[in-house]
């Protein structure tokens, strides 16, 4: 396969950006070329159709490009807290602090998801990584008895649910500190074990 030109990637990254941009405004129904090409500042919709074989082509890309934004600013997070609890509640307060950094990406997202079936593979993988978090977590003795896929789908859905609430609204940044840190309230009680165990 032939390398991009510097040219090339920055015209692919500019197409995406304007999809993402286009889908969280319009949402993925109307995220036509035109109007994606229209919101780039191009004069035409071949430019998008040179870099990328299709709608499904680009939204894919941009699934990837949003996925390597969240995880820049999530990530981080997540690896600095330790343990299984500290990693929970680490993973719900920048879920929700996500959508004041980045409040295009995540609506972008969540249309996407809901409206692509294609995208149902990343969903699901991210169930079964909490739920393996959730059972390694009972192994260690830190979460209480429940079962981890339950739990997982419970998990999810709920942080999902809110999270796409708060990207419709866009709180401030202090409202949006307090939504996280109860909800990761709500999930460390939730999953706590019957004894004392690992703290928050």
């Amino acid at each position: 396969m032939r390398a991009r030109t510097f040219t090339e990637s920055g015209r692919r990254a500019q197409i995406v950006r304007a999809a993402i941009e286009v889908i969280a405004e319009a949402g993925y129904a109307k995220a036509s070329f035109s109007r994606i090409a229209k919101h780039a500042g191009l004069s035409s919709t071949g430019m998008i159709s040179y870099h990328f074989a299709g709608k499904d082509d680009l939204l894919a890309v941009c699934v990837t490009e949003i996925e390597k934004i969240t995880g820049a600013f999530m990530g981080p997070r997540i690896d600095a807290a330790v343990g299984h609890v500290a990693q929970l509640r680490a993973y719900v307060e920048s879920n929700v602090a996500l959508v004041g950094e980045h409040p295009a990406e995540v609506r972008a997202l969540i249309d996407l998801v809901k409206n692509a079936g294609s995208q149902s593979a990343s969903v699901n993988g991210r169930i079964a990584l909490f739920e393996e978090h959730f059972r390694t977590g009972q192994a260690a003795g830190v979460f209480g008895r429940f079962d981890p896929r339950t739990a997982a789908l419970a998990f999810t859905t709920g942080l999902d649910a809110v999270v796409a609430i708060a990207a419709a609204a866009v709180p401030e940044p202090a409202e949006l500190t307090r939504i996280g840190r109860e909800l990761a309230d709500l999930y460390v009680r939730a999953t706590a074990p019957e004894t004392t165990g690992e703290p928050a």
